[in-house]
């Protein structure tokens, strides 16, 4: 197990007062069996009416509003959490085992719907049929992904945050959203349910404890065979025991750390930082 706390800063800057905002922030971590939560908060300036809630894909998310005028809004998210090492993996599933699962469960079936941002090219979904033709769910997800990362280059810049998984393949450019959203289409291209992770990586493979580091929100995915298999295709990894989840979803639209709207004539410039320490 690893114990890790992670203090994640955000907000907007106007230039000058706005009069109002009203904001949904998905930056706490997610209570589950993989993850124990020792302690997380939020702390919004100004400081807002907000109210915690559940999503429909099981993440924490903080409404708020803010109705007095400023020219900053601040939100700093500061966790603990415990990291449970997996549970040995079960026998792995057929196709027909896989499509009866499916068809039983509402989850699934919403895991292998294809969105505008996960929507792939005819080229990686001929890939993807080719090698579900020769292995099972599992080894089918375990290549594909392979497969995104080899042909992928990792650089900042290149795609942005509204970018879909068609444009990223076109480039063979882009980041770990990119990246992931190709694994996700390609996944669910041959009826493999896939859902859309997002939370932080330590940036470290051995982190020394307390030591703090810059890191950043990172994406993964999971695939379903039986069980919720994690999977990192920007760094070819299974998600291991640095990878914390905050949100899970169909894909980025669903997960992003703050999202919200403002009243006033004043553009806004996104800061963000993020400081991850290994504690145990």
């Amino acid at each position: 197990m690893s114990r890790f706390k992670i203090v994640h800063k955000t907000g907007f800057r106007y230039g000058v007062n706005v009069q109002a905002s009203y904001n949904e922030a998905r930056m706490l971590p997610s209570r589950d069996d993989g993850q124990i939560i020792f302690s997380s908060k939020m702390e919004i300036k100004p400081h807002p009416a907000s109210h915690e809630y559940i999503d429909y894909f099981g993440t924490r998310v903080v409404m708020f509003e803010v109705l007095e005028p400023h020219e900053e809004l601040e939100i700093v998210s500061t966790s603990v959490v415990e990291l449970r090492d997996p549970p040995a993996r079960e026998a792995e599933m057929t196709w027909n085992e896989l499509a009866t699962a499916i068809d039983r469960s509402l989850e699934l079936k919403d895991a292998v719907s294809v969105s505008k941002r996960t929507a792939i090219p005819a080229d990686l979904a001929r890939f993807a049929k080719k090698v579900a033709a020769q292995g099972n769910p599992e080894q089918t997800a375990l290549a594909i992904c392979q497969h995104i990362h080899a042909s992928m280059k990792y650089q900042f810049g290149v795609t942005g945050v509204n970018s879909n998984a068609a444009e990223a393949w076109a480039k063979k450019i882009g980041v770990c959203q990119d990246f992931t959203h190709l694994a996700v289409g390609a996944l669910r291209s041959v009826g493999i349910p896939a859902r859309y992770v997002s939370g932080y990586l330590h940036p470290q493979i051995e982190p020394r404890i307390g030591q703090a580091v810059m890191g950043e929100s990172h994406a993964w995915l999971e695939w379903f065979a039986g069980e919720w298999i994690p999977n990192d295709p920007t760094n070819n990894v299974q998600a291991t025991n640095r990878h914390i989840v905050v949100a899970r979803g169909r894909d980025y639209d669903d997960v992003p750390p703050l999202r919200g709207v403002y009243a006033g004539a004043a553009n806004s410039e996104l800061f963000v930082s993020v400081e991850i320490t290994k504690e145990a």
